[in-house]
């Protein structure tokens, strides 16, 4: 890219519903759940580091519980470029701070870029690509683009963006103004959204140039971004209101634009994921255990130590995981109630350890 651009890693999460893998001082982001050596946040740092010529331009925002597990496993991150939230507020207040530092440094044409460092990607080619008519976007016009998935089925899992009006080519890649975002939908309402093929999937990644970004929280969440102008992120930031980006700025803005982008994507929010990624048409189930069965079929199972047998009989769309001293059995269609188990362990002092 010929315009600097300064990419974000947001990797500040807990990644519950990957429990028990996932763990407080081992969240999702620091765990390899593609088959590859890599964790997800060593991969998401890999492919931004040659768009962004270098690490001297990447960046990454991170709890103050994890900052020591980010240095470890990024040792080539410029001190600098790491900041520690003393506590976490959500997407709004990471970008806000994020984008007050850089520009700071390098002034309000800086193009920043935000990545969940979560997300796995197929095709890198074609991803670098789609950021490169991104940033042409943001550096051209007063611009918060965002990156959507193209749909591959009705998923009530995501958030969609409608496409408005189209602005022009990039790249020749098409953007388009942003009609509305909506939060994740019915079955129903989504197969409605695939049929207009106007709506994508919302990525959580943005990019725009630090002086527009900073202007439209001014005037869209003023109380996020006020404080930190004028007191600083050490005085102001657990105070902050805990709200996501999307809420407090994107579905209020009126300068979104959209990127419909096919450069082959997971959100990996859940067990579930690790399927659609690693399925094999023949093998009924996703072993990434020593596994022995019988009658058993759609089964994702998992197990840390090599030397743990997992045995099943007459299982079906479940997903087991051995990590340590726990195990999980859970249907796969109710992995998303992994979080509601959490707080019961949370409120008994039994289970602290496996928190």
């Amino acid at each position: 890219m010929s315009t600097p651009f300064f990419p974000v890693i947001l990797a500040g999460g807990k990644g519950e519903r990957f429990w028990p893998l996932s763990r407080a001082l081992r969240p999702k982001q620091f765990l390899s759940l593609d088959g590859s050596s890599r964790s997800l946040l060593q991969a998401t740092a890999d492919r931004l580091l040659q768009i962004a010529d270098g690490w001297d331009n990447l960046w990454v925002i991170t709890s103050s519980q994890i900052a020591q597990g980010v240095r470890e496993q990024l040792p080539s991150l410029p001190s600098e470029n790491l900041l520690v939230e003393s506590q976490g507020r959500d997407t709004a207040a990471a970008v806000a701070w994020a984008s007050l530092e850089i520009k700071k440094r390098y002034g309000e044409e800086a193009i920043i870029g935000f990545f969940p460092a979560d997300h796995w990607i197929a095709d890198l080619e074609e991803f670098t690509r789609t950021l490169s008519a991104a940033t042409q976007l943001a550096a051209s016009s007063e611009a918060i683009v965002t990156l959507g998935i193209k749909p591959t089925f009705p998923s009530t899992g995501y958030g969609y963006i409608e496409e408005g009006e189209k602005v022009g080519s990039f790249d020749e890649l098409p953007a388009y103004h942003v009609n509305r975002f909506t939060e994740k939908p019915d079955r129903e309402t989504a197969e409605k959204f695939l049929a207009t093929k106007r709506f994508s999937w919302n990525s959580g990644m943005f990019i725009f140039r630090a002086g527009v970004v900073l202007k439209e929280l001014h005037t869209h969440a003023p109380e996020i971004i006020e404080p930190l102008e004028q007191h600083g992120e050490e005085d102001v930031y657990p105070q902050l209101p805990k709200k996501s980006i999307d809420y407090a700025l994107m579905e209020k803005t009126s300068i979104a634009y959209v990127l419909p982008a096919e450069f082959g994507w997971d959100d990996l929010g859940d067990w579930n994921a690790i399927e659609r990624l690693l399925k094999k048409e023949d093998n009924p189930n996703v072993e990434l255990a020593t596994h022995v069965g019988l009658d058993t079929k759609g089964a994702v199972i998992y197990a840390t130590d090599p030397d743990d047998v997992i045995v099943t009989i007459g299982l079906e769309d479940v997903v087991i995981v051995r990590d340590r001293n726990v195990t999980l059995i859970v249907k796969k269609d109710r992995t998303q109630e992994i979080k509601q188990i959490l707080k019961t362990l949370q409120s008994d002092s039994r289970f602290t350890e496996l928190l």
